[in-house]
């Protein structure tokens, strides 16, 4: 406690972009210097691979629920999956939440959207199929009617890991942002460039070095990765951005809050704090059974074993493999709610 981080060169580089422009980051005085240091560590990465890095703008993906229109990320990101977690748990009509048949329904209902991640989202530029289709009305009702309401599902356990943080905001003119950053694992590549003093990436590891992989390495192709910030426009006039880090458990996480703020009408701030769970992998850890805080009551926890759910309780009545989730809503008077997670050192204001 009380350390002091000087961070001198990445000091100099952020000043000499505020004077040059952020453009200089790819194509000017600071990419030459990343591309000079990623050379003499050995990196594939080149100058001309800076230069030809472009942002780009798309359309996000949409699906209509009762409660409103969802959005989310498009390929390479897997907001699909977000969207169909909770398309599918809408056609369960769950009346009552916080009980088995809604942690169940989220569960399977997150199965089924794997599934489909893994086996569609890859570069944009590059579909095995048109993403658009997992979507459509017919195919979210067939896949509905497959969820078991009573028994789990056989689970994979696809892989995934990463590390991220997710920020909202909102402002007077009715713009609403939901925005993640990652660096992919605690401290990205673990490589500090010593003349600018950037922290590499390491979004790479979404590649598989398999030819005939769905997202196998190759030049100028996009990984596929897992952010996904939210963003609803409900039907009551509220537009809500939300969202969280946490690997394969943010479409999870934003299905919890989600569900609960919206669909059962909890108190955004102890939507964010009540228990959760994780199916799959997160960043830290590699199990992949479903995992859930130890605040969750008893009796649910055997219901979910009765069912066939590989369930482990975690310690931690707050966890933070459980993602740091966050939101912030606009209502229709022009008036502001925040809410940020006790697992995170983050926090909600506003001005």
């Amino acid at each position: 406690m009380g350390a002091r981080l000087r961070q001198i060169a990445l000091a100099a580089t952020l000043d000499h972009l505020a004077q040059a422009g952020l453009d200089d980051f790819y194509r000017g005085d600071v990419g030459r210097e990343i591309a000079a240091d990623l050379e003499r560590i050995g990196s594939p990465v080149t100058r001309a691979d800076l230069e030809r890095c472009r942002a780009t703008l798309t359309e996000p993906l949409s699906v209509v629920l009762d409660a409103g229109g969802l959005f989310n990320t498009p390929p390479p990101t897997q907001g699909l999956a977000s969207l169909i977690v909770l398309a599918l748990f809408e056609r369960l009509r769950v009346t009552e939440g916080g009980g088995f048949d809604h942690i169940h329904g989220l569960v399977e209902a997150t199965k089924r959207a794997f599934a489909v991640r893994e086996s569609v989202i890859t570069d944009p530029n590059r579909p095995p199929d048109r993403v658009e289709r997992y979507l459509d009305v017919k195919f979210l009702d067939a896949e509905a009617l497959a969820i078991d309401c009573r028994k789990a599902a056989a689970w994979p356990a696809p892989a995934g890991a990463g590390g991220t943080v997710w920020m909202g905001a909102a402002d007077a003119s009715g713009l609403v942002v939901s925005y993640n950053q990652s660096l992919y694992w605690e401290f990205g590549s673990g490589v500090v460039l010593p003349r600018t003093g950037v922290l590499m990436q390491n979004r790479g590891s979404g590649f598989l070095l398999d030819d005939g992989a769905l997202n196998a390495l190759e030049p100028g192709r996009l990984p596929s990765h897992t952010l996904s910030p939210a963003l609803a426009v409900l039907a009551d006039g509220r537009v809500v951005a939300y969202g969280t880090m946490g690997g394969d458990g943010q479409p999870q996480t934003q299905a919890a809050l989600f569900t609960r703020h919206v669909h059962y009408r909890i108190p955004l701030a102890r939507a964010i704090d009540a228990p959760r769970w994780l199916l799959g992998r997160t960043w830290g850890a590699n199990r992949a059974n479903l995992r859930i805080e130890s605040r969750f009551d008893g009796a649910l926890v055997d219901r979910l074993l009765s069912a066939g759910h590989d369930v482990e309780i975690v310690p931690q009545p707050y966890s933070e493999l459980m993602g740091h989730a966050g939101a912030v809503v606009l209502h229709p008077d022009a008036t502001f709610e925040g809410g940020h997670d006790p697992r995170a050192d983050g926090g909600a204001a506003g001005a």
